[in-house]
């Protein structure tokens, strides 16, 4: 069980505060608050060895070098890759999809595969595939609940190429069977890659076990770095793409008529790269694993199963998703009809100081296909405490009483 008073030290925003009144956080899902130890390793790097990795032969260039190897490898055990050169640093799971969408071979006729519940990230890529390249975009609709619907799944899964799927996500917070998937697409001829951006902060995330072939997650929705974010895939696949972005770090050898490209990771990572930001990465990734995501997951759940309560009690407030907290992982997406939720959030900010996020959440073609104008919604983690869930609450009740 986590000690809440020993957590929220670690972030100052909990403890200093101008005004005197501390802010209560609830926009997790877009980004997570940082703990004081990952500021203090960039720190580190930027005032004590703030030199390029593996381009210098000198201590302080070949210190930056083993750090980040040290983080290669300790995101390598965080998900257990089979190997560190499984592991690609880009700058968040947008660039990493983006990276496969232009590295793999697709041609005229290709499928691809996703659900009704796709980030722009893991949506428009395709869809400029399909206007470039002229692949197929096939997706998976959700059961009216709001779950994966595995039967549909099992038919439109026929015949395509890559099933690309959000395996948290961020609209309400359901996640897909993804070992199950995978099995089933594998079954079926087609490669997988997760989007785990919403995953990764919250759950252990196995992908040895689950035999996917890619994922990709973001370090600052998991107490990392903005700017930072790995891309996974199984060795013998990485080998076979083509990187779409080359230059300094990516080249073996050179001549002015020809080339040699580095290995996997390295022939992905061109160009200097964010090196106090992978070192921050690597100590929030120390701090999940210290934390423990059994007690991430208690707390989260708790919380929702208050709120969840208590908005249930409010008959104009319309929860997406299931019912049941415990297959919404930290959300709780809402809306009223008639209400435009940017102005409930403003309110909420107004009157509480309560930050929620409000909008489409970047799933714009849910909402337009749902004729709904917009939600709000509210994401939580493990450093948020029922003090603040009742605040949250009771506040929302006041604003119900005069929109």
């Amino acid at each position: 069980m986590l000690n809440s008073e020993i957590v929220r030290a670690d972030f100052k925003i909990f403890n200093e505060s101008s005004n005197k009144k501390l802010p209560i956080y609830f926009d997790n899902a877009s980004m997570s608050l940082k703990p004081v130890q990952v500021v203090e390793v960039m720190n580190d790097y930027y005032f004590n060895h703030p030199t390029a990795a593996g381009r210098s032969s000198y201590k302080l260039a070949t210190l930056t070098a083993s750090k980040i190897k040290e983080v290669r490898r300790r995101v390598a055990n965080f998900i257990n890759a089979n190997s560190e050169s499984e592991i690609i640093f880009v700058r968040n799971t947008t660039e990493a999809i983006n990276l496969l969408a232009h590295s793999m071979k697709f041609e005229a006729g290709d499928v691809i595969l996703t659900t009704d519940k796709e980030h722009n990230s893991n949506l428009v890529p395709w869809q400029i595939l399909v206007e470039k390249k002229g692949v197929e975009h096939k997706i998976v609709r959700s059961k009216n609940d709001g779950t994966f619907d595995l039967e549909s799944y099992k038919e439109l899964v026929k015949g395509v190429k890559l099933v690309s799927m959000v395996h948290t996500s961020n609209l309400d917070g359901t996640t897909i069977t993804a070992k199950e998937i995978i099995k089933i697409a594998h079954d079926n001829g087609a490669l997988v890659l997760l989007d785990a951006a919403q995953s990764a902060p919250h759950q252990k995330i196995d992908v040895r076990d689950l035999d996917v072939d890619f994922l990709a997650f973001s370090g600052h929705k998991m107490l990392g770095p903005t700017g930072t974010g790995v891309l996974y895939g199984k060795s013998n696949l990485l080998e076979k793409l083509e990187p779409f972005m080359v230059g300094g770090g990516s080249v073996e050898y050179s001549t002015y008529t020809e080339y040699k490209m580095l290995p996997a990771p390295e022939k992905f990572e061109a160009g200097l790269q964010d090196y106090a930001g992978i070192i921050g990465l690597g100590e929030a990734i120390k701090y999940l694993e210290t934390l423990g995501f059994d007690n991430i997951k208690e707390q989260e759940l708790k919380l929702n199963r208050y709120i969840t309560d208590e908005l249930n009690k409010i008959k104009e407030i319309r929860i997406i998703g299931p019912a049941d907290p415990s297959l919404r992982a930290g959300i709780i997406s809402f809306y009223v009809d008639g209400v435009d939720m940017h102005q409930f959030a403003l309110l909420l900010d107004e009157m509480s100081g309560v930050m929620i996020r409000s909008g489409q959440h970047c799933v714009h073609s849910w909402f337009n296909d749902k004729k709904i104008k917009n939600s709000a919604r509210i994401s939580l983690y493990f450093y948020n405490t029922m003090e603040e869930a009742e605040i949250l609450v009771s506040s929302l009740i006041k604003i119900m009483k005069i929109i």
